[in-house]
């Protein structure tokens, strides 16, 4: 079953809800379905990390086109650009994020269809993500422009956030000191907005090399670099049972040989280590890391790291989450047409446990004060930096998970545009808001200031590696 409209219908049906005294929700609204083409366009080519040639390249020719000066390639990421338009001050500054997961391919349909051509998909929805940012930025633009108001809107094309800490390294490279603020959005099963925390994390991939040898003919000769790999991973299993509760350690076997006959001489484990304080994340890592020594000094192999990512966990800023939360409250949530009601109630069917009803994509939840991180993101990094605010928008049918088929499907199709179009008003409209009232960013600063501490000092989890620009290596893009 696929839904059967057009994006000219969808930018028509846009028009018509939107409101025809406020110009910034107008403008969005006569570009909707030029939006829901660049969005198509990026969850059809579903590039990983640091491999969105494509995607970041499209996003860049829509800023430049509408007037941006764009900076390609920065923090020593191909795919990381900044957009700017405007002089002075205020500044602030909208993340677009345009990774896609690997491993889990769909189409855009209510029933499990994975692609046989694709190894990817935008399972967490970046690609509305990152289509939203800009729409809304070049609708800052526009108001700015006319309403002759002083500032500086900037666009950050921020790659690989799906565990390569993309935007880690342009806060490491000082692209944020002259920003007063930072808005940013993601996609959800919920059209919320608040105090949402995150968990910080720290990944590597935890590489062993041993001795090759035929595995029945010359057992004795042969160092299993797949057994230290395992040897590891069962005593970090062991290990859960002794680290704080609310602690996750999650990890794949990313290369174990290649022939049961014959021994691996190399083996390689991708872990997380997630906690809500930074603190304890470093902790639990260098007892992951001991347990790498361990199991190869047990297996006679020998054993190297490298660390991947390494995030802290959100520090929220009320000041500016209730204007965002008073912007969305303004916008709403979404109803469905009767075509996208029926791919809902198809798609809702398969989710396991949804948390959420059917028909609640057009409530805006109340607002959140500090609700529990369960995932990570580098938003979190500039949020000790800069005062930074975010929210979540239905773009998936109610219940879904985030990294699932289930949110792949509804964000290639009408559901995900019509979120997406949701969020980007909110986005604009809270830039407004701040841009026409200066002294709210005095007010998150000084909050920023009082949360951090006074002894507060920046230092990444990721130390100074370079960007980890072959982390995704093997990983293709879905294509065309």
């Amino acid at each position: 079953m696929k839904l059967n409209i057009s994006l000219a219908m969808f930018s028509v049906l846009l028009s018509a809800a939107a409101q025809a005294d406020d110009g910034i929700r107008q403008f969005l609204a006569g570009r909707a379905g030029h939006d829901a083409e660049v969005a198509q366009s990026i969850w059809n080519w579903a590039e990983v990390g640091y491999q969105e040639v494509k995607s970041s390249a499209l996003l860049q020719k829509e800023l430049a086109t509408a007037g941006f000066k764009v900076e390609a390639g920065v923090a020593g990421m191909p795919t990381a650009f900044i957009a700017s338009w405007g002089k002075g001050e205020p500044l602030i500054g909208i993340l677009a994020e345009y990774d896609a997961l690997p491993g889990i391919t769909q189409d855009a349909s209510p029933l499990r269809k994975p692609l046989p051509d694709k190894h990817s998909a935008h399972a967490c929805g970046h690609h509305l993500f990152g289509a939203a940012s800009v729409s809304a930025a070049i609708a800052l633009k526009d108001w700015l422009q006319k309403s002759r108001t002083p500032g500086t809107i900037r666009l950050y094309g921020t790659p690989a956030e799906e565990g390569g800490a993309g935007k880690v390294y342009m806060v490491r490279a000082g692209l944020f000191k002259d920003v007063d603020a930072v808005l940013h959005w993601h996609p959800s099963d919920t059209n919320s907005a608040g105090l949402d925390r995150s968990l910080a994390n720290k990944t590597a991939k935890f590489r062993f090399h041993g001795v090759s040898s035929h595995a029945s003919g010359a057992p004795d000769r042969g160092r299993s670099a797949l057994d230290a790999v395992e040897a590891m991973d069962n005593m970090v299993n062991m290990m859960r049972e002794h680290v704080p509760s609310d602690a996750r350690i999650h990890y794949v076997i990313t290369s174990g040989g290649s022939a049961p006959n014959v021994v691996p001489d190399f083996a390689e484990s991708y872990y997380y280590v997630r906690h809500g304080d930074p603190r304890v994340v470093e902790e639990i890592f260098d007892r992951v890391v001991k347990a790498a020594e361990g199991a190869a000094l047990g297996t006679g192999t020998t054993m190297d790291y490298e660390v991947i990512g390494g995030v802290y966990s959100i520090l929220p800023n009320e000041t500016l989450a209730r204007v965002m939360y008073s912007k969305l409250a303004e916008v709403g949530g979404m109803s469905y047409s009767p075509d996208e009601q029926a791919f809902a109630e198809t798609l809702y069917s398969s989710l396991m446990k949804p948390n959420m009803p059917l028909g609640s994509e057009s409530d805006v939840q109340d607002f959140d004060f500090e609700r529990p991180g369960i995932g990570s993101t580098d938003v979190a990094d500039i949020s000790w930096n800069v005062p930074t605010t975010g929210l979540r928008v239905a773009t998936w049918v109610p219940g879904t998970s985030a990294h699932s088929w289930q949110a792949a499907a509804a964000g290639g199709m009408s559901i995900g545009f019509k979120g997406m179009q949701h969020a980007s008003q909110v986005l604009a409209l809270t830039g407004q808001e701040i841009f026409t009232h200066p002294e709210l960013i005095a007010k998150a600063r000084a909050e920023l200031e009082k949360r951090r501490g006074p002894d507060f000092q920046y230092t990444p989890m990721l130390g100074d590696r370079a960007p980890a620009l072959d982390y995704r290596r093997g990983v293709q893009g879905g294509g065309e």
